[in-house]
């Protein structure tokens, strides 16, 4: 995240998506070759997805988007798909924290009024969220400054490795 303002394609997704959606078990076995995990990202959710998301677009869903198993790869083979945030309206806590931790951008936001295939442009420090094709404008958490640093460096590691240590003012 290279840029405050990011403009992309919606795909939406439902509700309680699972690691196992983003990262379907069967592959388990590509985890240390990660670019090609990412053919398979979201699967089990929409199996054409890895093949039509291009850069920049994002994942929008409902409740609880990252449940079940604590797999850190399932965020990170979604940032290498290309996707350059998720939005949902809530995320499981481990999820949540993995995916700042590779450099994922999340945002908490009523997902109602985002459609598959809306153009959206996110505002991450503010929190605004501009379906531009249905003309409207969606209030979302911001991301907190500490995170943005995070998020901005590539992730946790990179974070320390360039900071040398977290700074939370």
């Amino acid at each position: 995240m290279d840029n405050e303002l990011v403009r992309g394609r919606a795909w939406k997704f439902g509700d309680d998506i699972s690691t196992d959606h983003i990262t379907p078990g069967r592959y388990y076995h590509l985890r240390s070759n990660l670019p090609e995990l990412a053919k398979h990202v979201m699967e089990d959710a929409d199996p054409e997805f890895a093949k039509k998301v291009k850069k920049g677009d994002f994942i929008v869903a409902g409740e609880n988007f990252g449940m079940g198993s604590s797999r850190e790869h399932a965020p990170l083979v979604i940032k290498i798909s290309g996707v350059s945030a998720v939005i949902a309206k809530s995320f499981a806590r481990i999820f949540y924290r993995n995916s700042i931790n590779v450099g994922l951008p999340l945002l908490i936001a009523d997902t109602d009024k985002i459609d598959t295939g809306d153009e959206l442009e996110v505002n991450f420090r503010k929190g605004i969220i501009k379906n531009l094709t249905k003309k409207i404008e969606i209030e979302a958490s911001p991301l907190p400054s500490f995170m943005l640093e995070i998020i901005e460096k590539g992730g946790l590691a990179s974070y320390i490795k360039s900071e040398g240590d977290l700074r939370i003012v």
